[in-house]
């Protein structure tokens, strides 16, 4: 992990004290899967602005998918039988399963595991992010890795991607305005203040988040009305003059 280390700006020296137990598998029926832990996200209002807008740009990104999940602060079980094997990423992208709500995301029931995970980081979990969970997700074999520093405050880079190679993750390198391409989304994604965009490949505008659709439907609707109304005027207007505005033909 010294790669992902060196590029965060962490002490080579640390050591993660992350040792993956060696749980023998037991009937499925005698373990609890929580699908809370009772606590509140306990992050700043950047930090939940951020995930929440990354979780409804990349739903409004995959509409109309049905193979594809998105998810959020989802706990995500990785280990039949061993509810402690259990992570709960920021956004995390499954593709090749149905897109239905669940309550929790077990990857022996789909048969699947996320291929693309996102980790909005800040000072309380900067060391699980760039350790632990990143050693963790390469195992599992998530694709993609990034993490975003909306407040710029704890890493060297504030948004920085990895990449699954022969098991290790390795840094993707960033364009010169710091965007980094991404193999699993096959279009860019960049830092805009403290938001993470992503860049729509064909108008090479960033998806918009829910709220931010809502509110262009609502502008282009009103342009609409107006634009309805001057031709009502219009009509009104050529009708006055004795002319018949539907016996004119635009060329």
């Amino acid at each position: 992990m010294e790669t992902i280390d060196k590029e965060a700006g962490i002490a080579e020296e640390f050591t993660p004290a992350h040792e993956e137990a060696d749980v023998r598998e037991i009937d499925d029926s005698d373990a609890e899967y929580p699908e809370s832990d009772g606590e509140p996200m306990g992050e700043t209002g950047y930090h939940v602005r951020a995930s929440i807008h990354l979780l409804q740009a990349l739903s409004l990104f995959f509409n109309g998918r049905d193979d594809v999940y998105v998810a959020a602060d989802m706990f995500l079980y990785y280990e039949k039988g061993n509810p402690a094997a259990c992570k709960a990423p920021d956004v995390m992208v499954i593709k090749g399963v149905a897109n239905l709500e669940r309550r929790a995301f077990k990857t022996w029931e789909e048969n699947a595991a996320p291929c693309l995970i996102f980790e909005i980081t800040s000072q309380s979990s900067m060391l699980d992010d760039l350790l632990v969970k990143s050693q963790l997700y390469a195992k599992l074999g998530v694709r993609e890795y990034f993490v975003f520093d909306p407040l710029h405050e704890y890493l060297k880079l504030p948004f920085t991607g990895f990449r699954l190679e022969n098991g290790v993750y390795s840094p993707i390198p960033a364009g010169e305005d710091g965007s980094v391409y991404s193999f699993e989304l096959k279009t860019t994604l960049k830092r805009d203040d403290d938001l993470l965009r992503i860049v729509d490949p064909e108008t090479g505008k960033y998806v918009p988040s829910i709220k931010e659709a809502v509110r262009m439907a609502r502008k282009e609707a009103v342009r609409a009305e107006q634009e309805s109304k001057r031709a009502d005027m219009l009509a009104a207007k050529l009708r006055e003059m004795g002319v018949d505005p539907d016996s004119l033909s635009v060329s």
